[in-house]
């Protein structure tokens, strides 16, 4: 019989109280999919952190990266939390993204906030400068470009160019008629109040609680869980 594993959810953190309820509703969701409890941590603005979390599990876990790419807190942020926790038996799951269930999150939450098929659409990441990361994100412009038949450009709220506002205005230079920005967020915060003063004529909702997330998540901690020692 496999061990009985502790699952717990990491994400980034933000000082909005609305992103952190929708961390709750997420793991909430997650859990009852799964049918056990989920422990969620944060890595950055507030707690508890991922190390936190962990000390105070006496199961085996397993950590699923609440990220849309591999930028540092999946790569090296996270796996440090869980060496500093001490906790003998800990597996890591890869990030949510890139994957084609985003793609199609992303094209759901532009016809919600009435995307049409001749708006130009920008695709809004947060940034990084780590080159695994930015390979993650073009592949997700490329799938939504897939998705809704037509080019999409991709930009940053924080790290990286084009900015948002800066993308926007070049596809208003080109001619575009409506501009609408795609948010490649996970939860509202700092980065989704960036994206609706970029001038676009419409900005979506970050991916959020959308059941194609809670089943991505849920596939997350599944297959990880296979890792556990038996």
């Amino acid at each position: 019989m496999s061990s009985p594993a502790a699952h717990v959810l990491v994400a980034h953190g933000t000082r909005k109280q609305s992103g952190i309820a929708l961390i709750g509703d997420l793991a909430h969701s997650v859990s009852v999919a799964l049918g056990t409890g989920v422990h969620v941590a944060f890595v950055d603005v507030l707690g508890p952190t991922p190390s936190e979390v962990l000390r105070n599990l006496d199961t085996p876990a397993v950590v699923v990266p609440a990220f849309l790419s591999r930028g540092y807190h999946v790569n090296t942020d996270i796996p440090e939390h869980a060496a500093a926790s001490g906790h003998p038996d800990v597996v890591i799951a890869e990030a949510l993204g890139p994957s084609p269930q985003l793609g199609r999150i992303l094209a759901d939450r532009l016809v919600e906030c009435g995307w049409r098929p001749a708006d130009s659409v920008v695709l809004a990441a947060a940034g990084t400068s780590n080159p695994l990361a930015q390979t993650d994100l073009r592949r997700v412009a490329a799938l939504l470009s897939a998705v809704i038949g037509d080019r999409v450009e991709l930009a940053f709220a924080a790290t990286g160019e084009p900015t948002v506002a800066d993308a926007v205005a070049r596809l208003r230079r080109r001619g575009a008629r409506r501009v609408v920005v795609a948010s490649y967020l996970l939860s509202d915060g700092l980065f989704q109040d960036r994206l609706r003063c970029s001038g676009a004529d419409a900005v979506t909702e970050p991916l959020g609680s959308h059941s194609a997330m809670v089943r991505l998540i849920v596939s997350r901690f599944r297959r990880a869980r296979l890792a556990i020692a038996v």
